[in-house]
């Protein structure tokens, strides 16, 4: 191999490499979930998801071993004033320096078809998909003793996307 060649072979690696030791911009703050009854056959995670990148992102989908679905959902009011929840199949948007809130009464991972019970201090792991930044797998704790707003009371929510309008 010519001297030449090896450098341009040397170069190719590492600008395939660099990419795989980029920081993801994307970041989970303050994860837990719950179920409503320890005998539910559903349950819910919630989190802070943080964009620092200049660019938006979308998160798409995501998994978990806990539970035979897992979906992206909402809470939204019909026009006689009930509360549904939706499957959200686009996901949600993760403003570019900003953060998306996923939280009870919003948006929010749901887990159906639990196939273990989720008690209080279990940590459940949940890979969420980005359209963006990939995959990112947390472990979500569960957290049965938690109000709906506890821990978010020290958010900025100014730059904060609550999902009210996904």
């Amino acid at each position: 191999m010519s001297f030449k060649s090896f450098s341009f072979a040397a170069a190719a690696a590492v600008c395939l490499a660099v990419p795989a030791f980029a920081e993801s911009v994307i970041s989970v703050d303050d994860p837990y979930a719950r179920v409503s009854a320890k005998s539910s056959k559903s349950g819910a995670a919630f989190m802070v998801i943080e964009n620092t990148g200049d660019e938006a992102d979308q998160l798409i989908d995501a998994r978990s071993d806990v539970s035979k679905r897992v979906e992206l959902h909402t809470h939204k009011e019909t026009s006689d004033g009930v509360m549904q929840m939706l499957h959200v199949p686009e996901g949600f948007a993760i403003p570019a320096g900003g953060k998306h809130m996923l939280m009870r009464g919003g948006d929010h991972v749901m887990f159906m078809g639990l196939t273990q019970s989720l008690s209080h201090g279990d940590v459940v792991p949940v890979t969420l998909v980005f359209e963006k930044a990939g995959e990112i797998t947390i472990d979500v704790p569960v957290d049965l003793e938690r109000k709906p707003a506890h821990g978010m009371k020290h958010m900025n929510h100014g730059t904060m996307n609550k999902g009210a309008s996904n």
